[in-house]
């Protein structure tokens, strides 16, 4: 037979097991958290003011390849480079007509 040293208990594991034996009691005794419907979906979803005043609308644009390719090779943010551009484009043509 092997002898086997003088065993240890690590506090770490006996806080846990209180903890956790003192939440299971509560629990048997209704004394957990309650969460009504009202604040499961208040939690839901983004933040509020998350959202940005005018978002962005998704659309799709057909560009010649090379013309796409340069974009892309321009690094993130290409989109909104097209987007200023175009804003750009559509201020000077009001000033033209």
């Amino acid at each position: 037979m092997s002898k086997r040293g003088k065993q240890t208990i690590d506090p770490e594991i006996v806080e846990f097991e209180e903890a956790l034996l003192r939440s299971l009691d509560q629990a048997t005794h209704g004394e957990g958290r309650v969460n009504t419907p009202q604040q499961i979906v208040g939690r839901r979803g983004r933040p509020i003011g998350s959202v940005k005043a005018k978002p962005k609308i998704p659309t799709t644009i057909r560009f010649d390849q090379d013309v796409l390719d340069a974009l892309k090779a321009s690094g993130r943010g290409w989109q909104t480079r097209v987007n200023e551009a175009m804003r750009d484009w559509l201020a000077r043509q009001s000033k033209v007509n």
